[in-house]
């Protein structure tokens, strides 16, 4: 039963990884920036960086199933 799901708990165990490497990049970014006493300004505008990356690998991925759907 589960080698007809292994593709799907593969790309599952996959997008599982990224999350936990931009969670890890995100704890590690926010220690950088307390410890640097970086002001507000710089922040936001780290945080705006690592935030539409994120958002551009998450609209990526739809993009890839909505495409492998569509076209069988």
């Amino acid at each position: 039963m589960l080698q007809q799901y292994t593709e799907q708990i593969e790309t599952l165990g996959l997008y599982g990884f990224y999350l936990f490497l931009f969670i890890l990049m995100g704890l590690s970014v926010q220690d950088v920036l307390k410890r640097s006493n970086v002001p507000k300004f710089g922040r936001n505008i780290v945080w705006a960086v690592l935030f539409f990356g994120c958002v551009g690998f998450v609209f990526k991925a739809v993009v890839e199933i909505l495409w492998s759907t569509s076209h069988g």
